[in-house]
């Protein structure tokens, strides 16, 4: 059992209080403070600015794997022509948002959440979070959590042999250092993810040669990085009126995708084929270098603007290798076939750990909440856990999409309580029948380290993670509330 949190230092009460000031937090922010002008909310934000993981990640060609259309939010267009977005035009727009309604005021910089504590007794959550050298504790009616499930402060790189012998710079995406130079340079990215794939076209541009060093391929699929359709529209009817339209073309299309992918994964592959063998030199070896050995969307598929990485190996100024390291060597890397890869400077785009609700420890009533042991009802809220509601978006999606959809719910959720007088709200599991598998059902490696740290979902509804848009804009913002799962009182 934890120690209790000192209530004695409680500052101030807060009627909702998020955690995250990233896509998802200004978003259900926005989305509180336009339901609730009369209620107050604040929002804790680790580190010392708005953004999250676009203003994180400063690596070269930084850009969104969706397209901005679903990517942004459903109250405001996004009005730029490109739909594959770079990252300081996602941080600006996201910034914009905050600043336009005055939600950046509400944002506590520099607060790291670090414990939160459920009183039945009091019908609230005391949160203590560190601030420097101080710790600030407050109350709240309902905790928020819009965090993501990356960790901030590291990312994931293998115990590679010999790192230590390596004359260049070792580098994590992470943490790009500003004055890295490779101009010039035999650059090896090292990863075959949507890191990996953004950094090898943009740093070919000043680099000598940069080299994709994979030990397993990833799909990949080339898409316009301004949508004709979409900027049609727009010219046509305005921003106002073709934003929802494009959105829901695009929903449409990532969802036939994915179905297709997953009922005809042959044919998906051969559409892949074909356009990756229009785009890459003739003869280029696609059976080593771009065909996984699973089917598409088993695992996120990487998108690349207008052809981007393709064109750079067409140019030789990239290009692939599909091997393992045996070690790391002065000049740079040997690899399993014997062949050596000469680099001034090595990527490890080799993926991101995983935190489940940024590391918060959470009790009820004394007790510590095991997440592995609770259940995540309608994938946003955990079984025994009152007052308590979080975000975690598609993989085969948007990201925003699902964070609009919760923060949709959670607005409901606090109308329908204020309405009915009830204070407190919890999902309860008293069906010993329904089994449980991982909150995440994806085979990628930065999953699969971490997921078993994390809730669980049920077997049956209402305790599974959709990852079906359409299903659950019907059921989180149009379906009932009340069912005999999730329990009100007083």
């Amino acid at each position: 059992m934890l120690p209790s949190v000192r209530r004695s230092v409680v500052t101030e009460h807060i009627d909702v209080l998020i955690v995250g000031a990233g896509l998802s937090g200004i978003g259900a922010a926005h989305q509180i403070q336009a339901r609730f002008p009369g209620r107050s909310f604040a929002i804790f934000e680790s580190r010392d600015a708005i953004g999250g993981t676009w203003d994180l990640f400063r690596y070269p060609g930084i850009r969104s794997d969706s397209d901005m259309q679903t990517l942004g939010y459903r109250f405001r267009p996004w009005t730029d022509e490109k739909s594959i977005a770079d990252g300081p035009a996602i941080l600006k727009y996201v910034r914009d948002t905050a600043r336009e309604t005055g939600i950046d005021e509400r944002i506590r910089f520099g607060h790291r959440v670090n414990r939160a504590e459920w009183s039945s007794e009091d019908a609230q959550w005391t949160v203590e979070a560190a601030h420097g050298d101080d710790t600030v504790t407050v109350t709240c009616g309902f905790l928020y959590i819009c965090s993501g499930y990356y960790r901030y402060d590291e990312g994931f790189t293998p115990n590679f042999e010999g790192t230590e012998r390596f004359r260049g710079q070792i580098v994590h995406p992470q943490h790009w250092p500003e004055d890295l130079d490779y101009t010039g340079k035999k650059v090896v990215v090292i990863g075959s993810g949507a890191t990996a794939v953004t950094l090898v076209p943009s740093m070919s541009d000043r680099a000598d040669h940069v080299t994709m060093l994979q030990r397993s391929p990833t799909y990949i699929a080339a898409l316009p990085a301004k949508d004709p359709i979409t900027n049609g529209l727009r010219r046509l009817l305005g921003d106002r009126l073709s934003y929802p339209i494009a959105r829901w073309k695009n929903v449409a299309f990532s969802t036939v995708t994915y179905q297709l992918s997953q009922r005809q994964p042959r044919l998906v592959k051969m559409f892949l084929r074909k356009a990756q063998q229009r785009a890459l030199p003739a003869g280029y070896d696609i059976d080593t270098h771009f065909t996984p050995n699973y089917n598409p969307w088993d695992q996120r598929m990487c998108l690349v603007p207008d052809g981007d990485l393709f064109r750079a190996i067409r140019h030789g100024k990239a290009s692939v290798v599909t091997d393992r390291i045996t070690t790391f060597t002065e000049d740079g890397l040997e690899l399993e076939s014997g062949s050596q890869l000469e680099a001034d400077v090595i990527v490890t785009a080799t993926g991101l750990n995983l935190l489940a609700f940024g590391g918060i420890a959470l009790t009820v009533d004394g007790r510590e909440v095991s997440l592995p042991n609770t259940l995540a009802y309608k994938g946003m809220m955990l079984s025994d856990v009152p007052n308590f509601a979080f975000t975690v978006g598609y993989t085969n999606a948007s990201w925003t999409l699902k964070a609009d959809l919760v923060a949709d719910y959670v607005c409901r959720l606090l109308a329908h309580m204020d309405e009915q007088g009830h204070t407190v709200c919890v999902p309860t599991n008293d069906d010993p029948t329904i089994t449980t598998r991982p909150l995440l059902d994806f085979a990628a490696g930065y999953v699969q380290r971490s997921i078993d740290e994390f809730p669980r979902t049920g077997t049956r509804a209402p305790w599974q993670l959709g990852m079906s848009y359409a299903h659950d804009l019907v059921t989180l913002r149009h379906g009932r509330l009340e069912d005999d799962v999730l329990q009100f009182s007083s």
